[in-house]
């Protein structure tokens, strides 16, 4: 399984979920979670076990405060985002790895927003309670604006793979073809894995291929028609599908 894979299937189980949201704030031992989460000591270890070897957790050995033998605590290892989108015409998918580094090493890529916030962290081992509060509310509510934007570009996507879908769905007249073009327009920017779909469509790598060379020249020539663009080059031309929309329309997918 994939990466992402691994975490869906990790996190759909609503005890590891209530696992983690503990563990992020600080390491528990198994008595601590299953008195908290009201299910026995068995059962938490049987999913910190479950967490332990896909390195979301880790623990350690403390010395016991009652005097006895030392006890494992366990704590949070990874750090990632998973986003999901779904409708009609919608399906995005991905685990991204959340940046390494410090809050100066950070800056570079926030927004301009939260960059006094890194400055103003930046080379502090500690910071008080009230700074916290009041860095963490600027924070979120940054992050709040952004998934605004973001909820809108992801409902404008969406309203234009409609368009194109109702296209796709009058143009090409096999599920092979509009499959091909769905994955094209899914990753206008990226090399097609042409494997994968052969797999996904079981058809022959050739087989594959030349569709591919048939609906790609099909493009050509529509859009040849519609624009009057020419693209000069030997047939054998390795282009990402997207060039055939013409240089203007590239200046940023470099």
């Amino acid at each position: 399984m994939s990466n992402i894979d691994d975490a869906l299937d990790l996190l759909q189980n609503k005890v590891r979920r209530l696992i983690m949201e503990r563990l992020v704030r600080e390491p528990h031992y198994p008595m601590q979670l299953a008195q908290q989460i009201n299910v026995s000591q068995q059962a938490i270890m049987k999913h910190l076990n479950i967490l332990e070897k896909a390195d979301f957790v880790s623990k350690k050995k403390v010395a016991s405060d009652a005097g006895g033998p030392p006890k494992n605590i366990y704590m949070v290892e990874k750090s990632i985002s998973i986003r999901i989108d779904l409708g009609p015409d919608l399906f995005r998918c991905e685990e991204r790895k959340l940046p390494k580094g410090g809050p100066m090493r950070l800056s570079a890529r926030l927004p301009s927003a939260s960059t006094p916030v890194a400055e103003a962290i930046s080379g502090r081992k500690k910071i008080s309670f009230q700074e916290g509060f009041e860095y963490l509310s600027q924070i979120n509510e940054t992050l709040d604006e952004l998934d605004e934007k973001r909820d809108a570009l992801i409902a404008l996507h969406q309203v234009v793979k409609n368009k194109i879908s109702t296209a796709v769905d009058s143009n090409f007249d096999t599920y092979e073809e509009r499959t091909l073009v769905h994955n094209m327009l899914d990753s206008p920017r990226t090399h097609i894995n042409l494997k994968q779909i052969s797999e996904e469509l079981r058809l022959g790598a050739s087989a594959t291929e030349q569709l591919m060379e048939e609906i790609r020249l099909r493009l050509l020539r529509e859009i040849g028609e519609k624009s009057g663009t020419v693209i000069s080059g030997p047939s054998d031309t390795k282009l990402p599908w997207w060039a055939m929309l013409g240089p203007d329309r590239n200046l940023n997918r470099r």
